[in-house]
């Protein structure tokens, strides 16, 4: 096993947006052959799998106003709580490995993690069912995998010293009218395993006990002595290329839904309208209307004018200029919502 070194300028890279881009561009891209590993810290953030309907997953209002960004992943899995308290981990396999890494096989990529966390004292940390890996029958990791072609990643959320607090508000959505098919998240009690090392490791911060973890896991006593690829200029080109393209969009992150392609979002003085789009062609096939301005009955009304419309501004005025939609905006805002509509891409 290899390490890949993804910080940029000599500079740890914390936005959740980039960092959860990386196994995409390692396992489609650059596809270094053999078995390496990436490990970072991200900034306050939602991740959600790829299948997953964020409204029925997340309390978006909370993510807003507290300024937690929202990331939609490629992989499956359910929806987690990032901060600066947790590490995540993945391997990155490519082709043949001269080591026991197998697709689908979690116990083979959990079992390094937890030798190195009972090396630093959390002798009681073991893996439940599949997946899971929990202390004091609480979870701190789960783990999920993405494959294409020969290559896949396979990793996990550690949770050394979160805010659970944060987790549970960002995690509990608030929305009661979703409607449709999708992965739901399987809630568990959760627990960092900071408290759960030996005292001397309880005092590290999250930076300090990756690079704790990182010289267990490869046996070594200096980072320095593992075999390391680091991510060059012309490898942040592609990721930087891929970022603009799709994972820093609002319409993958927010608007990938399952059933949806895009994602439109107003705030005005009196509440927010979030919708939900379908777009085939330039033709509005289906919308879902959120936030906590409009009332049901008018979401839902919102919805049936949406659908089947032509996504023009002569047709999309024309569909929003109703007397029952003027009970909670006005015309300057409907029209600033015709506009946000008809933005192609965001």
């Amino acid at each position: 096993m290899f390490l890949i070194d993804t910080s940029r300028d000599g500079k740890p890279v914390y936005d959740p947006i980039v960092n959860q881009s990386l196994d995409n561009y390692l396992i489609n891209d650059l596809k270094l052959p053999g078995h390496g590993l990436i490990m970072y810290i991200n900034e306050p953030s939602v991740i959600v799998g790829v299948n997953q309907n964020v409204f029925a997953e997340v309390n978006v209002p909370y993510l807003r106003e507290n300024n937690i960004a929202l990331v939609r992943r490629t992989s499956g899995g359910g929806a987690v709580y990032h901060d600066m308290g947790n590490l995540v981990f993945e391997n990155i396999v490519v082709g043949d490995t001269n080591d026991d890494a197998e697709w689908g096989n979690y116990s083979v990529f959990a079992q390094p993690i937890l030798d190195a966390l009972h090396e630093l004292g959390a002798t009681d940390a073991v893996l439940r069912g599949n997946s899971d890996l929990v202390v004091n029958d609480h979870k701190f990791t789960g783990m999920t995998m993405v494959k294409s072609g020969d290559s896949y990643a396979a990793g996990g959320t550690l949770m050394y010293d979160m805010n659970l607090e944060a987790a549970s508000q960002a995690l509990h959505p608030v929305e009661t009218r979703v409607n449709g098919k999708w992965v739901k998240s399987n809630r568990s009690n959760i627990e960092n395993i900071k408290k759960h090392l030996s005292p001397e490791y309880q005092q590290l911060t999250s930076e300090q006990f990756k690079t704790q973890l990182l010289l267990k896991l490869f046996h070594v006593d200096h980072l320095e002595e593992i075999e390391t690829y680091r991510l060059n200029d012309h490898d942040w080109q592609i990721i930087d290329e891929r970022l603009a393209e799709q994972y820093r969009t609002n319409d993958w992150n927010f608007g990938s839904n399952p059933g949806f392609n895009r994602y439109r979002f107003k705030q005005f003085e009196a509440g927010s309208v979030a919708i939900n789009l379908m777009v085939t062609g330039q033709q509005i096939t289906k919308a879902a209307v959120y936030g906590d301005l409009l009332e049901e009955k008018l979401a839902r009304k919102l919805e049936g004018q949406l659908e089947n419309a032509a996504l023009n501004r002569s047709e999309i005025q024309k569909r929003l200029n109703k007397r029952w939609l003027r009970k909670a905006l006005n015309d300057a805002e409907i029209e600033a919502l015709v506009n946000e509509l008809l933005i192609e891409k965001q």
